[in-house]
């Protein structure tokens, strides 16, 4: 119940007309529980549903690179028959084999579903400090921990996975895809005119601070993919920083 209701105050998130809208371009599957959007030939962003008391559902983003029949996923469905879903669609579907899964934070939205993928042999990546803080919650624990950087082969492409600094937790992380020059950034990015949503386990003084360093990390971006609502581009890095500025 800790756990649940620590997302109540992301529901602020989706008050903006633009935030409640589905991304309905590129649906490649749909189903009650998970929708799987294709944003380029190997990425799909993957939505799934969190269930909140006296709300319902809202949408959760993760994403799924393909490449040469290698699969990673970044961010489990919080229930695992939902991540067992999704792994079924990349195995029948897109005839890939997931060989890693990344968390974004220690949040459930992000880990979930973890014990379907360990279940399948598929190992978990996450920043140390996101092992530390799910175990302490009693959440499902990433298998495999790095400090500041880790970089991931997926078939002939490659994921680089980095920690920047504190912002929607203190162990928020982010994935860049350089062939598509997509970012993966989770929670700690906002979807446009996005409020500040769930900030329980927030460092409101660095998350601006942290963003920019994300943003002059990858000067080239196409698209960026935040944690709940539509994807977009640079902007979104630009709408984060603003939202979370220090008072001039």
């Amino acid at each position: 119940m800790q756990n649940t209701l620590r997302f109540l105050g992301l529901l602020i998130l989706f008050l903006h007309p633009l935030a409640v809208k589905s991304q309905e371009k590129g649906l490649a599957y749909s189903s009650e529980h998970l929708k799987i959007i294709a944003i380029s030939e190997n990425s799909y962003v993957h939505v799934s549903y969190l269930d909140i008391p006296d709300y319902g559902k809202f949408e959760c983003n993760g994403l799924v690179y393909i490449n040469n029949k290698e699969a990673v996923v970044f961010d489990s469905p919080s229930e695992e028959a939902v991540a067992t879903e999704l792994i079924k669609w990349i195995a029948e579907v897109k005839n890939s084999d997931v060989t890693a899964v990344v968390v974004n934070h220690f949040h459930d939205d992000c880990l979930g579903g973890l014990p379907s993928f360990h279940a399948l042999g598929i190992p978990s990546f996450a920043n140390q400090t996101t092992i530390i803080l799910a175990r302490e919650a009693g959440l499902p624990v990433p298998q495999v921990g790095f400090d500041t950087q880790m970089e991931l082969e997926v078939g002939t492409g490659k994921v680089r996975n980095q920690y920047f600094g504190e912002a929607h937790t203190k162990d928020n992380i982010v994935s860049y895809i350089a062939e598509d020059r997509l970012l993966f950034g989770g929670c700690m990015i906002k979807a446009q005119d996005a409020k500040k949503g769930n900030l329980a386990d927030a460092n409101v003084q660095t998350w601006s601070q942290t963003v920019q360093k994300i943003k002059a990390a990858f000067p080239d971006l196409k698209t960026v993919i935040p944690g709940h609502g539509p994807t977009g581009s640079e902007e979104l890095l630009e709408y984060t920083i603003a939202v979370f500025a220090p008072p001039k």
